[in-house]
């Protein structure tokens, strides 16, 4: 027979041998927890003082959750506090400010093609494109795609229903890249004659490739800031966490809707994936789109050998990043382990520009309340492919609005 007291000593052994982590929520996950540790039991003072803060930090989270507007003043005392609640409180909360902010059930179904193949001067970690890593992945660099090309596959992702058109490019900037520039403008310009929205990823770029681009119709601009500010320089070197910001700065400038997100699985901690919240989260504005993608390791670059995200640590950033950019737009991919191919209903491509993936949370969401209908959008457009979670567990999908 196991009693309350065994039970607890059990838990406080599995803390232990953690390194004194503590499990300080029965229902929260044991991958993302406040960094508290197990300490015998604290006097009277000290535990009215403890009572005191875990109340502070729901207060914080019971106010997010209650805000009708839009903050850019976050602190990451804050956002930790919001992280670190119970798991399932957490997505929970998270679910019912998103249907403040935006329609139940609306998705948008958007194509990503790879314009441009291999050749990038950069050293990202994660990234199979850098010509530093290009002996042990094997990917060879390749020409940039014609325009023809391009629109016939903006055509063909049109007729299969979706309503937004990206194109990545393996580049580190725009700099000399005149014709290159000009191309692309020429291929932003056609697929929004088709009425399609348009978004390109290139690098950074200066405040006039950024005008240039508008005035071509571009849509959305996707400049990921990847981690916290701390953790950066242990992913990538060849380029500041500050360039970055100042190529966001330049879109934004230009009238262009941001598109700036992460990636989980670099081998941060779950305070770098709260700095890298605050980041967005302090921006001037907030990105329209936040994707978050889950790196899957490539053999050949030096985060070949990572293990996978866990589940859990994506469904706390997602529904922490819900609560304190209830505007934003969250972008998910399901991770794949293969370059290519169709990478999930929501955003999907014959070519990918990285190896890593958005996470498409709607499967995993639905095994945690079958019979509830979890809606993450991930854009908006004149026809939105909408998906809904029915009750056997199954999606249908329809056009204009998911009846519920």
């Amino acid at each position: 027979m196991t009693t309350p007291v065994m039970t607890y000593r059990a838990v406080r052994a599995v803390g232990f041998r953690h390194g004194g982590a503590a499990l300080s929520r029965w229902n929260s996950s044991v991958v993302d927890v406040s960094p508290l540790k197990f300490d015998p039991p604290a006097p009277p003072a000290t535990q009215q003082h403890d009572k005191l803060q875990e109340e502070a930090k729901r207060k914080i989270f019971q106010d997010a959750v209650a805000a009708d507007h839009v903050r850019h003043n976050w602190t990451r005392p804050e956002i930790a506090a919001i992280y670190y609640q119970p798991l399932l409180e957490l997505a929970h909360q998270a679910n019912i400010v998103h249907r403040k902010f935006h329609k139940a059930g609306e998705v948008q179904l958007c194509t990503l093609m790879n314009i441009k193949t291999g050749g990038c001067t950069e050293d990202c970690s994660y990234c199979a494109q850098s010509t530093r890593y290009q002996k042990g992945t094997g990917l060879e660099a390749k020409r940039v795609e014609s325009v023809e090309s391009v629109l016939a596959a903006a055509r063909t992702a049109r007729e299969n229903g979706s309503t937004r058109f990206c194109m990545g490019a393996a580049w580190r900037d725009m700099r000399g890249r005149k014709n290159s520039l000009k191309n692309i403008t020429a291929m932003v310009k056609g697929v929004k004659a088709m009425g399609m929205e348009v978004c390109v990823t290139l690098g950074m770029i200066d405040g006039e490739q950024a005008k240039q681009l508008k005035e071509a119709g571009l849509t959305a601009y996707n400049h990921n800031v990847d981690t916290s500010r701390e953790f950066y320089p242990s992913v990538i070197s060849t380029r500041s966490y500050d360039e970055r910001l100042q190529t966001l700065s330049h879109v934004r400038e230009a009238g262009i809707n941001v598109c700036s997100g992460g990636i989980l699985g670099l081998g941060e901690s779950s305070e770098d994936r709260i700095g890298l919240l605050e980041t967005v989260s302090t921006l001037p504005s907030h990105p329209e789109s936040f994707p978050v993608n889950a790196l899957v390791p490539i053999k050949g670059t030096p985060l070949g050998d990572r293990e996978p995200i866990a589940f859990t640590s994506m469904l706390r950033t997602i529904a922490t990043a819900r609560i304190i950019m209830p505007a934003t737009i969250s972008a998910r991919r399901r991770p794949q382990d293969h370059v290519g191919g169709e990478a999930g209903p929501l955003l999907h491509g014959r070519r990918q520009r990285h190896l890593h993936r958005r996470e498409d949370a709607d499967d995993r969401l639905q095994r945690l309340g079958r019979g509830q209908r979890h809606v993450w959008p991930l854009g908006t457009g004149a026809h939105e492919e909408l998906r809904q979670v029915s009750r056997r567990g199954r999606y249908s999908s329809r056009r204009r609005q998911a009846t519920r």
